[in-house]
């Protein structure tokens, strides 16, 4: 079937030694994978790997045959060109932990247009604003809205949230936050993108996004702790 598609590249690997295989969320039909044969081998090379850095948004026009196997393009073009997320360290780093969070966090070759129209709008405003040092907070938080886990905030003003119900509670459970992390991630859910300078001291962030790290790892099978973790926290030291 041919298709024509927003999609959103969520990593790409190096096949052999002039090739890439490369994961997009699609516009059309969710999580799909393709094989990009002589990747580094044309004049072009450079052109072709740049279409494939984390997050950028593409526009393709592509094969699918539906059948689990790796799927091709046929055409591709940038749908969005990012002014300043490729060339910022700090943005730059942001984008390499959030692809790695939906790379572990989306499985399904299921449309979820909802997720993509977030997921767009979200990079746009990352690519034209400067305080971005809770982006990814905001961001992950608001993914569960997508994945079905957001927390249950009917009763948010209890003192602890229970992280694996996913509810406030009157009580500190086994599976609870202490109030003061519950805090932290009450902060996070008033905040968003535009309302969310200077909310958090450096301690306070790390400590919201190793919640936020915890909270996926409860709710999603085979969720992994990013390996750019680290060099985020480095960065937004």
């Amino acid at each position: 079937m041919l298709v024509k598609t927003k999609a959103i590249v969520i990593s790409s690997l190096k096949y052999q030694e002039k090739s890439l295989i490369v994961k997009c969320f699609t516009q059309s039909n969710g999580l799909k994978t393709y094989f990009v044969r002589d990747a580094f081998s044309s004049r072009k090379a450079n052109q072709k790997i740049a279409y494939f850095q984390p997050l950028t948004i593409l526009e393709i026009e592509a094969v699918h045959k539906n059948k689990g196997n790796l799927e091709n393009f046929k055409e591709i073009k940038i749908a969005m060109p990012f002014q300043t997320i490729h060339s910022d360290i700090f943005k730059s780093t942001i984008v390499m932990f959030v692809s790695e969070i939906l790379h572990h966090s989306i499985h399904e070759e299921e449309k979820n247009e909802h997720l993509f129209a977030f997921l767009e709008t979200a990079l746009f405003w990352l690519d034209n604003h400067d305080e971005t040092a809770n982006f990814h907070l905001i961001l992950m938080l608001e993914i569960t809205k997508y994945l079905g886990f957001y927390p249950d905030i009917s009763e948010i003003e209890f003192p602890f949230f229970d992280t694996k119900e996913g509810v406030f509670t009157s009580f500190h459970g086994i599976n609870s936050l202490s109030e003061h992390e519950t805090n932290l991630f009450k902060k996070v859910i008033s905040l968003k993108f535009d309302n969310a300078q200077k909310t958090f001291h450096v301690i306070e962030r790390q400590i919201v996004l190793k919640i936020l790290i915890d909270y996926y790892s409860i709710h999603l099978d085979g969720f992994r702790k990013p390996k750019s973790l680290d060099v985020l926290a480095a960065v937004f030291a």
